[in-house]
């Protein structure tokens, strides 16, 4: 029996995660898991004073991707129901690293740990990244009142880290395929094509065990 399909797409912020979440779940009828962002009631603050609120704010966002994890692997994933989350949690290490102070990265790593070595893991990444002109253009574009005092320094930091931490995962995870897109050339949001190719490029990835269209009901 294939295993479920479980794709989970990362990037740094405003390079169009959850866009291309949609079309895959659209595309494919597959279960869509968007993280919880706005909800965050330290995100505010966060982005005001990322070293007063960093703690309170990683530590929300972990409690609940750990839950919709836990929701998504109990009602989708061991019913045979595939999903596609507009994030993976490993990302919540990429950003307490970077905004945690040394002694308090070390105790969210020890309950991070502790939460999530049992949890599903995805059979497929995707990365998308892209240059800081374009994830400033794209975060203005959407407009979230929440986002408009993100420091641009801290966005290109963000985006290194990402490179880094992707290439990390790929060396302890290997069986694990992980497709890589360039934000700043692949535009899936405004042209049909880029979509489609990237469709093609996904389905290519499961061919080999699983067809994907054994999974649309």
């Amino acid at each position: 029996m294939h295993e479920t399909p479980f794709i989970t797409i990362e990037g740094p912020i405003g390079v169009g995660k959850t866009s291309l979440a949609r079309a895959i779940s659209k595309h494919y009828k597959f279960h869509l898991l968007k993280e919880i962002v706005d909800e965050n009631p330290f995100l505010g603050k966060f982005y005001e004073n990322i070293e007063e609120w960093s703690f309170q704010t990683e530590m929300f966002f972990l409690c609940n991707r750990y839950k919709q994890l836990e929701d998504i692997h109990h009602n989708f994933l061991q019913i045979n129901k595939p999903v596609v989350a507009d994030y993976h949690i490993y990302k919540n290490l990429i950003f307490a690293r970077r905004t945690l102070k040394k002694e308090q990265y070390d105790k969210y790593l020890k309950i991070y740990e502790i939460l999530t070595g049992d949890h599903p893991k995805p059979t497929l990444i995707i990365y998308i990244n892209a240059g800081l002109d374009t994830l400033l253009k794209r975060i203005k574009t959407r407009g979230r009142v929440i986002e408009k005092n993100i420091d641009p320094n801290y966005l290109r930091q963000l985006s290194s880290d990402y490179e880094k931490a992707m290439i990390q995962w790929e060396k302890e995870n290997p069986h694990i395929p992980v497709i890589r897109i360039n934000g700043n050339e692949i535009d899936f949001v405004h042209n049909s094509q880029d979509l489609e190719n990237v469709l093609d490029t996904i389905g290519h990835y499961f061919q080999k065990g699983v067809h994907l269209d054994e999974f649309k009901k």
